[in-house]
C-alpha cells in the first residue's frame, strides 16, 4: 500500500511542487527579477499575438518594433517626467503631513487623529513614504532590473518556437516524469497567474484613468503624483480602493471641506461599481471571485512573506493554487 503511494503521480506532483517552492525561496533575492521577467514576457506575448492577428508582418519584426516602442516610451518617461513625478510626490507628502500636524475644529477628525497617535500610525506612514522615496530615488537598481527583464523576455519571444521544440526534448529524456510535472505546473501558472495579472493591470489602468479625470474635474492638485499612486494601489485587489481613498479624502477635505470629501466618495463608489460589475466579470475567471474575507487574509499573509510584491501577486498566486487543487465554483457547475 505504501509502495503504491510513494510511486503515485499525486505524491510525485506534491514532492516536485515542494521542491519548486524551496528553489524559489532560495532565490528570494532575485524574486523581483523573476516576476518582472515573467510579467513582461506574458504581456508582450499577448500583445504580439494581438498585433500579428491584425497586421500581416513577420512575427520577429513585430516583437522588435514593440520592444523598441516600450524602451523608447520608458526612456522618455524617465528623462522628461521623472523629475516632475518626484517633485509632485514630495509636495503630496508635505500636504498630507501638514494636514495631519495641523489642529482641526472637527470633533471626528480630532478623535481619529488621537486614535492614530495611540497606534503610532504616523510612524508607519513615515516609514511607507520613506520606502517609496528610496524606491524611486534608487532608480539605477530598478532600471537595471527592468532593462534585464525586458532583454530576457525579448530573447525569449524572438526564439520562442525554437525554445519550445528544444524544451520538449526533455519528454524523451531520463527525467521525463519530472519534466511532465513541471510542465503541468508551468501551464497552470501561465493560464492563471498570468491572466489574473493581465486583468489586474487592465483594471488598474481603467481605474486610474477614470479617477484622474474625476480628480481633474474636482480641481485636485498634483495630479501626476496622485495618478501614479492610484495606479500602483489599483494593482492591489479590493484593498487598493480603500488605501487610495484615505489620502484622497484628506486632500479633498484640505481643499474643499466635507462637501469635497462627499464628492470624491461618490466618484470612488461609482468607479468601484464599474470595476465590480463590469470589469471584473469580463476579465476575471470564476476562481478569482473570492469573498472579501479571503482576499484580505491572502493579502495580509502574502505581504508578510513577499513584502510589497505580495500585495500585487498574492491573489494571482492564490488563484494558481486553487487551479492546481481543482477548486471550482459548484454553483457554476450546476
Amino acid at each position: 500500500m505504501m509502495t503504491k503511494f510513494w510511486q503515485s503521480s499525486g505524491f510525485k506532483r506534491i514532492l516536485i511542487f515542494v521542491l519548486i517552492s524551496i528553489v524559489l525561496y532560495l532565490l528570494k533575492d532575485m524574486i523581483n527579477f523573476i516576476l518582472l521577467t515573467f510579467i513582461f514576457t506574458f504581456l508582450m506575448n499577448r500583445l504580439t499575438k494581438f498585433v500579428s492577428e491584425r497586421i500581416p508582418l513577420n512575427r520577429k519584426l513585430i516583437v522588435v518594433i514593440l520592444y523598441a516602442l516600450i524602451v523608447g516610451l520608458l526612456s522618455i518617461a524617465l528623462v522628461k517626467y521623472l523629475p516632475l513625478i518626484a517633485s509632485e510626490i514630495r509636495e503630496l507628502i508635505k500636504q498630507l503631513t501638514a494636514f495631519y500636524a495641523a489642529k482641526h475644529d472637527n470633533i471626528v477628525l480630532n478623535y481619529l487623529f488621537n486614535r492614530f497617535e495611540k497606534v503610532q500610525i504616523s510612524n508607519y506612514l513615515e516609514q511607507g513614504f520613506t520606502f517609496l522615496i528610496r524606491y524611486f530615488t534608487d532608480i539605477s537598481k530598478v532600471s537595471l532590473q527592468v532593462l534585464l527583464s525586458l532583454l530576457l523576455s525579448l530573447f525569449f519571444l524572438l526564439e520562442k518556437p525554437g525554445l519550445i521544440l528544444f524544451t520538449r526534448k526533455f519528454k524523451q529524456s531520463k527525467i521525463a516524469s519530472i519534466y511532465n510535472e513541471i510542465e503541468f505546473f508551468a501551464q497552470k501558472f501561465a493560464t492563471t497567474f498570468g491572466k489574473v495579472i493581465e486583468a489586474q493591470l487592465i483594471i488598474a489602468v481603467v481605474n486610474c484613468t477614470l479617477t484622474t479625470v474625476s480628480l481633474w474635474i474636482l480641481g485636485f492638485p498634483q495630479l501626476v503624483g496622485l495618478s501614479i499612486m492610484i495606479f500602483l494601489l489599483g494593482l492591489i485587489p479590493v484593498a487598493g480602493v480603500i488605501l487610495s481613498f484615505i489620502p484622497l479624502a484628506i486632500i479633498a477635505y484640505s481643499i474643499g471641506g466635507l462637501i469635497k470629501v462627499l464628492y470624491i466618495a461618490i466618484a470612488i463608489a461609482v468607479i468601484h461599481g464599474i470595476e465590480a460589475y463590469i470589469l471584473n466579470p469580463n476579465l476575471m475567471s470564476s476562481k478569482t471571485n473570492l469573498p472579501v474575507f479571503y482576499t484580505f487574509v491572502v493579502l495580509i499573509f502574502s505581504e508578510h512573506f513577499f513584502g510589497i510584491w505580495g500585495l500585487i501577486v498574492g491573489i494571482p498566486i492564490f488563484v494558481f493554487l486553487l487551479d492546481v487543487l481543482e477548486v471550482t465554483d459548484q454553483n457554476k457547475i450546476k
